[in-house]
């Protein structure tokens, strides 16, 4: 009979019997003795140090019993550095997001003649969602193999686990909606264990050494010149320039006098690249669905003036499309800067769901634009963003998704819904309580917009609402308007994320901040503390200083100008 030392009966505990049954025979196996170590101790030895490894790497995570099992899989895991057993991990979760994709592929050719359009297009959402995962994780196994422990290196990880797991949540959401329950179920369980690997890798991530610094730990960074510190001062330059002063590479124009007279054909026709690469959009409007895909790193586009360069489309759910393939303008190709243009989604308000604008770009920027629409205008879905001086129209969710975002300087309109409906202007999406995501709104104005003001006494209108578990929104230092309900938040569903969501409010002005009837909730507070309130601002929140600064757009790094 084989005895554990007692350290290794105590944190045997913790292991399921399968994984306790491996751990036995991988340290029993006789290829791993040592002919100079005596054979009852080496195996005594190595069992409870891969036990002791096991429990101190899993401890805090959500999902212990999903982390120790995978843990015990690892060979040689006492020999290994925390990134080294988060690499292992990752690459594990990398394995079964191509067996989703997979998957996915099968249930299309086995349920080919029972998926109707939308089934087919959530499916296709799916899998592109998981080729960004794939691209997402590659990324953090390469910043794993280094030997930064720097904190830039510790939220770049985090964000892109961040971002993986949402673009699992987004495609189980494509499958909400209608008679569509069994493929979702034939999708979820995957997708569950993926996304639960990803949450212990975020805990995981905590136990590197060196990243217990202040800095770190409150998750964000630093600002350079005005700006987040991820953008160029080439780019920075390029976002205040007068249009004379920029060299464009491409000119689209309605009218023939530019290189091509569409907005996708200019995309097309731009290199794979990273370097920046402008686009000039002249005055007119542009009615096409315009995406800058996964490939299409550095595209900028410059417009002339909000009002002036419209682009202009009308996808919606009620359609048949998926919330993720509505927007006008999609940007997924990293480093996207949107400037001086009007993106719309002219559905109306009827139609439900439909996206004018989506970012999943990191370290994307967009400085003087405007996003006009209803239900689901911004769908800020995922990775670092920034939006400077722009306005956003709309009503139900009109800001929404589970990106790590600031608003800057920007105007929040409220339009004027449908009979009985709400407005709402946040819905964000933060499922898992470690991701790092959230919208911020700073020094910005909420108000109605010019056909919400007739009427705006009839209409119910909040500052946001829990869309999942772990939401998470704050405004900070901005003018609210009147039209915002006394108790300022509404409920998503009952008492649905309640006590898990994180919604605050810091030195706010106007008829509409006034917090002394606002709702009671476990998870919302009247921020009091400026330290608290910081680690929501450019420099701290989206780590500006490492991007931003190269943009050029006109930002402060802190709560306020001063």
């Amino acid at each position: 009979m084989y005895i554990l030392p007692r350290r290794a009966k105590f944190l045997s505990s913790l292991l399921p019997i399968s994984a306790l049954l491996f751990l036995l025979f991988f340290t029993l196996n006789p290829l791993n003795h040592d002919s100079k170590t005596s054979p009852a101790n080496k195996p005594l030895l190595h069992v409870s140090k891969h036990l002791q490894v096991t429990h101190s790497t899993c401890e805090g995570t959500l999902y212990p019993e999903l982390c120790v099992s995978t843990l015990s899989s690892i060979p040689n895991l006492s020999e290994k550095s925390v990134p080294q057993i988060i690499s292992s991990v990752v690459d594990h979760t990398v394995k079964l997001v191509k067996s989703s994709a997979l998957n996915c592929t099968r249930i299309r050719q086995r349920f080919i003649r029972k998926l109707d359009q939308l089934q087919k297009r959530a499916l296709d959402d799916c899998l592109e969602l998981f080729d960004y995962t794939v691209s997402e994780l590659n990324t953090t196994l390469s910043d794993l193999s280094t030997d930064s422990t720097s904190a830039k290196h510790y939220n770049d990880l985090r964000t892109f686990f961040s971002a993986a797991m949402t673009n699992h949540d987004t495609c189980l959401d494509g499958f909400a909606h209608g008679d569509h329950e069994e493929v979702r179920k034939l999708l979820m369980k995957g997708l569950n264990k993926i996304n639960r690997l990803l949450s212990n890798s975020l805990v995981m991530l905590k136990k590197i050494p060196n990243l217990s610094n202040s800095e770190t730990e409150s998750e964000y960074g630093k600002m350079v010149g005005g700006f987040p510190g991820w953008m160029s001062r080439k780019d920075s330059r390029l976002l205040q320039a007068p249009l004379e002063a920029i060299k464009f590479n491409l000119i689209v124009a309605k009218d023939g006098s530019g290189n091509f007279t569409t907005i996708t054909d200019a995309v097309n026709a731009a290199p794979n690249s990273t370097e920046r690469f402008v686009i000039y959009i002249k005055a007119g409007g542009y009615f096409e669905n315009v995406e800058v895909v996964k490939k299409k790193q550095m595209i900028m586009f410059v417009g002339d003036g909000i009002g002036k360069t419209v682009i202009k489309a009308s996808r919606n759910a009620v359609d048949g499309w998926t919330t993720f393939q509505t927007p006008t303008l999609a940007v997924v190709g990293d480093g996207f800067i949107g400037r001086d243009i009007t993106v719309e989604n002219a559905a109306g308000p009827s139609k439900h769901q439909a996206v004018a604008v989506r970012s999943g770009s990191d370290q994307s920027a967009f400085y003087r634009c405007s996003f006009v629409g209803y239900q689901d205008t911004l769908y800020v879905h995922s990775l670092r963003q920034f939006y400077k001086e722009c306005d956003v129209y709309g009503t139900i969710d009109f800001i929404f998704g589970n990106g790590v975002v600031v608003l800057q300087n920007c105007n929040l309109y409220a339009r004027r819904p449908n009979a009985n409906q709400q407005n709402i202007f946040t819905a964000q999406g933060r499922e898992d309580c470690n991701q790092n995501t959230g919208i911020s709104i700073i020094s910005s104005k909420v108000a109605a917009a010019a056909d919400l003001l007739p009427v705006q006494s009839t209409v119910k209108t909040y500052l946001g609402r829990p869309w999942k578990n772990c939401s998470r929104t704050v405004f900070i230092n901005s003018q609210i308007d009147d039209l915002i309900d006394p108790a300022g938040w509404l409920e998503w569903n009952g008492t649905f994320a309640l006590e898990t969501l994180y919604y605050g409010e810091y030195m706010n002005r106007g008829p509409g901040s006034n917090t002394s009837s606002r709702v009671t909730w476990p998870g919302y507070r009247v921020i009091n503390s400026s330290t608290e309130a910081s680690q929501f601002t450019v420099v701290n929140f989206i780590q500006g200083d490492e991007w931003l600064p190269s943009y050029k757009i006109p930002y402060f790094p802190g709560l306020s100008k001063q």
